[in-house]
């Protein structure tokens, strides 16, 4: 049962990031087809879990276009650590039923991010907002959008026992 716990994780993530269920925005592979004049303000937030030693939030606050219109904005990431990490970021959109509307174009958030110690980047994130949000009537009286993430550490995988002992040499096998 155990197992079985484990295992729909991953399945659930799927689900999410295929339904955008749960505010999990879509990925789009090109620009939308149609812009209305239906306006939106998306709003932007940065996390960092506390066992990464980053600081991590958006370049600029909010931004404000028509829906089907893309926008380009980038997320700042400072190592404020010793050495070198690696991390990581989930995502989110509030509320969580305008995640099905809020597609990604690219995002640093596709792979993992390595920092050298004392080193500062931006973070680029190209997204719309689907116009059909503009026919759901859940959402006719939405204005904002708020676009989350939260980076948290990549553990490097820990090596096999088998792995880190030396190989026999050619006299111990005999």
């Amino acid at each position: 049962m155990v197992g079985a716990s484990y295992a729909a994780v991953p399945l659930y993530d799927l689900f999410c990031r295929v339904t955008g269920f749960g505010g999990t925005p879509q990925v789009a592979t090109s620009d939308s087809d149609i812009v209305i004049n239906r306006m939106i303000t998306v709003r932007f937030d940065g996390n960092v879990n506390h066992s990464l030693p980053w600081k991590f939030k958006p370049a600029q606050r909010s931004v404000t276009l028509k829906m089907g219109e893309s926008a380009q904005l980038a997320y700042l990431a400072t190592n404020t650590g010793s050495e070198e990490t690696v991390g990581t970021s989930t995502f989110n959109v509030w509320p969580p039923s305008a995640g099905a509307y809020f597609n990604k174009l690219d995002c640093f958030c596709f792979t993992e991010q390595k920092l050298a110690s004392g080193e500062t980047v931006e973070m680029p994130v190209v997204f719309f907002v689907d116009p059909e949000m503009d026919k759901d009537p859940e959402l006719e009286h939405v204005k904002e959008i708020t676009l989350s993430y939260t980076f948290f550490p990549v553990e490097e995988p820990e090596q096999p026992v088998a792995a880190r002992a030396e190989a026999p040499s050619a006299e111990t096998n005999l």
